[in-house]
């Protein structure tokens, strides 16, 4: 069964499992266990607004509190930003590129 994420809880990156890069202006999560599948289906790129959850990702903030922060630094509805949150954070957790570190 597939965890869901929950603004509630805390995460971080899955440092064993994930190396996060800037190139060429790109910012990918590149897996690092391979050979899960194939090579486009591994790396993760993530846009401006991706780059900028995953950054604070850091473990100590909930997901709400990274919502809140998002809305302060970006022009947008907060509905839209908490959306985009959790679908981010929801496909990184599937990929194993994100751990839970406390559930409220």
């Amino acid at each position: 069964m597939e965890s869901k994420v929950n603004l509630n809880s805390i995460y971080k990156p899955a440092e064993e499992n994930v190396v996060a890069r800037e190139i060429q202006e790109e910012f990918i999560l590149i897996p690092i266990i391979s050979g899960i599948g194939d090579m486009e289906d591994e790396i993760f790129s993530l846009n401006e607004s991706g780059k900028a959850v995953w950054q604070k990702l850091d473990g100590t903030k909930s997901l709400k509190d990274v919502v809140k922060e998002l809305s302060q630094q970006f022009a947008g509805k907060t509905q839209e930003i908490e959306k985009d949150v959790l679908g981010i954070a929801q496909e990184l957790l599937k990929r194993k590129m994100l751990v839970e570190v406390k559930k409220d």
